[in-house]
């Protein structure tokens, strides 16, 4: 059973940086995508951004696009998402998710799940 853990989330102000993690409890990401989505109150849990087990291969929301980066440590242990240059319109839950080997923004299509960690920016 695969285990996704969050952290790194926060109130900050509009501008300011956070970087979220998300560890495995095992080694997912030689056999997964890693993904992070993100749901706002009310509204659909949008997909953010992708990258391939490798690292080599990263997909961006266009609305995080120049301000936000995936990434995944030489261990293939972590996944992370730099957020730069926050907007109050970023203000979400943030979840990673371990996905196909392919280029998905469907959340339907991600198998594991963490629980979410709290971004709120403030204007």
């Amino acid at each position: 059973q695969v285990q996704l853990l969050e952290s790194g989330g926060g109130l900050v102000q509009a501008g300011d940086s956070l970087r979220l993690s998300c560890a495995a409890s095992e080694r997912t990401f030689s056999t997964y995508t890693m993904g992070w989505f993100r749901q706002a109150p009310g509204k659909e849990r949008e997909f953010v951004a992708q990258i391939t087990w490798s690292g080599g291969v990263t997909y961006y929301t266009d609305s995080v696009k120049g301000r936000f980066t995936i990434s995944i440590n030489n261990a293939k242990t972590t996944v992370y998402l730099q957020m730069n240059s926050l907007k109050h319109e970023d203000t979400a839950v943030y979840y990673c998710a371990a996905g196909p080997d392919y280029y998905s923004t469907d959340s339907r299509q991600y198998y594991y799940w963490g629980q979410g960690t709290q971004v709120t920016v403030s204007s």
